[in-house]
């Protein structure tokens, strides 16, 4: 049983009773989800802190939530769905707003004597306040690291108990949308007076081979009880089978340390991610008094200039892209399976590892990282002291900084995904004096609490300070174990040719730029790896991805744009055309052709910098008969021929000189474009267009047809507008209508066009491109989940998930 298995089921078992019980002392009863029946209202005007408060008119919900995502009052142009022209965010939040809520759970306890009860919280954005039984815990400023507080002073061991939260998203706080609310998950955790703390089991494996590891488990303890007892520690490690591979007992002291050797070992890697997992015991007797179980990966870490990344020994070039944390038409609600989808959808389209801009991510998607193989660059902060904007994080990092980066450390250090931690993004003093004590302080702390990974920031050029030179960023890089550089390529070979011993990473670059970039990894060990901005579309900075006629001057678009729209992977998980580029840069595919739309005769393209050119993997152009079209042909092969409707257009080479590129004009007309990679004159490869016919059906594909029954595992269906022999209609615009019945419900709806507003709530949804998405979510219950979706003029189309 994997984790998230194991979570799915944890998670059938504690939404089954609203009581808390905590008569065991096994794993999945130390600890336990949080998330069901929340009661919530948005708020600013109230004090819901005390016990005495009447909530019983708020609305119940369950965790995650984001209300940010959700229906505005008073709909009208002005305000869509979600989004609104009153926004304070504007443009970078994707015209969403924030606010002031409340959230309070009641609860009650049994037999909790002598216990130590904790809650947990993954993430809340942002500055939080909580409160239990009108006690005040604490305020947490940072929406995107996790947080702890102990219950145990205010309990009510036989009546009933009420948790209080505060959410404030105030101001101009965020560059891109940061949702709001209890976003990620929420846990309770109950121990005896001896534990293991928060965090408190660290696994390192200094010495790897293919022939042998070394493990080394330090486990942090504390002891709460009056009364010293003898103790000891137990650690057992399983490989993925469940079978026992190694074992060891110590006596505890407050930190133990414990080595485990294993002979023949599984090493993790984006191609084999292959996990363990640790059982950790404190044990008084034969007695277990608590109990942790810890998943990680074996695999050595080595990086220099002169051999490149090396993973277990084997070169590694980071084919990378950057992700923001939202979930599309979830907004930043954190549930499992959309954080896995994320990773999945990277790993198809060629990805091998993902930087985390700019923030520490949900423990569910490093989770899925380390299942599916992905390399985690893994970023604490988008400012330091001083503002991107007057509300955000540079007001709390001269007293936040060092819990928020212990917390991610402490947090991830486990994951085998996570290779790199990254301090900082673009941050305004990066080479001034104050930067600088401040890069050192954080390169610090972090290798305080994690020695084994190196340690990078993502450096831009001076636009924020016009009379630096490149050359004034080497006091920075100093400090680093991999330099990050954001749309700086073109300074690779000239810091290499004056700091040698320098090692290189494209953090940021763009998407136009990606055979440049690449050829310079392919070319230059000290270069390791590039990420492009974006790999996903994500909400807010609306349309730094755009594309317009004759010129392009704007760096986001107005409402109702509310979309980056500079991913490789677009909004509801589909294909962008830079990805099929990519795809033949990284050698995933050796051809790939895409048709440029008509472009208004006397006019021509202008491509903002994150974007890309407006052409499709398609050849239905209704109207457009006659007139002239570009067709682009990416390929490894030396040359392509183009035939169109079964006549030669022509042959065109292609090379590095071309950047893989073979370029055609036709002049439209509907039928059949054929592509033909040739390899020294010999045809031996073919990619295929067709005009499609006129819209008739609908067809619905679900990305899993069974899935599990809770609310953490969900269902995306796309539905598409085909003709009448089953081809996509690309340019079909039609209003689709969804119903579900069964053991299940519509939570989310959207489409991937980045300038129409909508609501992302309501069972419809409008086509773009001939495409939209509907995102079932199990009830709990095992049967069968029934999506139909309908729309005038067209045969409407049902499909059933089954559930268990």
């Amino acid at each position: 049983m994997n984790f998230f298995q194991f979570r799915t089921l944890l998670i059938c078992l504690l939404l089954s009773t609203s009581v808390v019980s905590s008569a065991q002392n096994n794993a999945a009863n130390r600890n336990r989800l949080f998330d069901a029946n929340w009661r919530f209202i948005k708020d600013s005007t109230i004090d819901a802190s005390g016990v005495a408060y009447d909530d019983i008119k708020w609305r119940t919900l369950d965790l995650p939530h984001d209300w940010s995502i959700e229906d505005l009052p008073n709909q009208s142009d002005s305000v869509v769905g979600p989004f609104t022209t009153k926004s304070i965010g504007t443009t970078a939040t994707g015209y969403t707003v924030g606010g002031i809520c409340w959230y309070r759970k009641h609860f009650t306890f049994n037999n909790i004597a002598n216990k130590r009860v904790t809650i947990y919280f993954d993430g809340v954005y942002m500055n939080s306040d909580v409160w239990i039984n009108g006690h005040h815990l604490g305020t947490h400023a940072y929406g995107y690291t996790p947080f702890y507080y102990d219950l145990t002073p205010y309990l009510k061991q036989n009546g009933e108990n009420i948790l209080a939260v505060r959410v404030r998203n105030e101001g101009k706080n965020s560059r891109w949308y940061s949702g709001s609310g209890i976003y990620r998950h929420v846990w309770l955790t109950v121990t005896n007076p001896v534990h293991i703390e928060q965090w408190g089991v660290y696994i390192t494996t200094p010495k790897v081979s293919e022939a042998s590891a070394a493990i080394n488990i330090q486990t942090s303890i504390i002891n709460d009880e009056q009364k010293v007892k003898s103790l000891k520690l137990r650690t057992s490690i399983l490989d993925a089978k469940n079978n026992i591979v190694g074992k060891t007992e110590t006596p505890v002291s407050n930190s133990t340390n414990q080595s485990i050797a294993l002979s023949n070992p599984h090493l993790w890697s984006p191609e084999s991610p292959y996990l363990y997992h640790a059982v950790t015991d404190v044990m008084s007797g034969d007695k277990i008094i608590d109990h942790v179980v810890t998943n990680f990966g074996i695999r050595s870490i080595n990086i220099t200039a002169d051999k490149g990344f090396l993973l277990n020994g084997k070169p590694v070039e980071l084919k990378g892209g950057c992700v923001h944390h939202d979930n599309g038409p979830l907004g930043s609600a954190t549930i499992d399976r959309a954080e896995e989808r994320r990773v999945e959808l990277l790993k198809q389209f060629g990805y091998n590892a993902v930087r985390l801009s700019h923030n520490p991510p949900s423990m569910q998607f490093l989770d899925a990282c380390d299942r599916l193989g992905l390399i985690v660059i893994d970023e604490a902060f988008d400012q330091w002291q001083r503002h991107k904007n007057p509300d955000d994080y540079g007001l709390y990092f001269d007293t936040c900084w060092q819990p928020d980066i212990d917390a991610m450390v402490l947090r991830d250090r486990n994951h085998p995904s996570v290779i790199f931690w990254s301090i900082g993004n673009e941050i305004n003093e990066r080479a001034d004096s104050s930067g600088i004590v401040i890069t050192k302080t954080l390169h610090d702390e972090v290798k305080r609490l994690d020695d084994t990974r190196p340690v990078t920031e993502a450096i831009c050029f001076f636009w924020d300070h016009p009379k630096y030179k490149w050359d004034t960023t080497a006091a920075a890089y100093a400090l680093l174990d991999v330099g990050g550089y954001n749309y700086q390529m073109k300074e690779y070979e000239k810091d290499h040719a004056k700091f040698p011993q320098r090692i290189m990473m494209g953090t940021e670059s763009f998407p136009l730029q990606a055979f440049e970039n690449w050829q310079l990894v392919e070319q230059h060990p000290y270069v390791i790896g590039d990420f492009v901005w974006t790999a996903m579309d994500y909400l807010g900075e609306t349309g730094i991805g755009h594309t317009s006629l004759d010129n392009n001057t704007k760096f986001t678009m107005d409402f109702p744009w509310f979309n980056a729209f500079c991913g490789d992977i677009d909004l509801i998980g589909g294909k962008k055309p830079q990805s099929y580029y990519r795809d033949v840069v990284w050698n995933k595919s050796k051809l790939e052709m895409l048709v440029h739309t008509p472009i208004p005769e006397g006019h021509k393209e202008a491509v903002s910098f994150w974007g890309w050119g407006d052409e499709v993997a398609s050849y239905t152009f209704p109207g457009a008969e006659r007139k002239l079209l570009q067709v682009h042909v990416y390929t490894r092969y030396d040359s392509v021929r183009l035939v169109l409707n079964g006549k030669t257009i022509g042959v065109q080479a292609a090379s590095a000189e071309t950047k893989l590129t073979a370029t055609f004009n036709i002049n439209y007309e509907p039928g059949v474009l054929k592509a033909i990679g040739l390899k020294n004159g010999k045809a031996v490869d073919s990619i295929v267009l067709k005009t499609a016919g006129k819209p008739a059906g609908i067809r619905l594909l679900a990305d899993r047809k069974k899935i599990h029954a809770n609310p953490n595992d969900l269902a995306y269906v796309t539905a598409e507008v085909v003709d009448a022999n089953g081809n996509l209609v690309p340019d079909a615009a039609f209003l689709l209508h969804f119903s579900v019945s069964g053991n299940g419900k519509i939570i989310a709806t959207g489409n991937a066009n980045p300038s129409g507003v909508e609501s992302m709530q309501q069972p419809q949804h409008k086509t773009f491109k001939g495409k939209c998405l509907a995102i079932v979510q199990p009830k709990g219950a095992s049967g069968n989940i029934i999506l139909k979706a309908t729309g005038d003029g067209l045969t409407s189309a049902q499909i059933v998930i089954s559930t268990k």
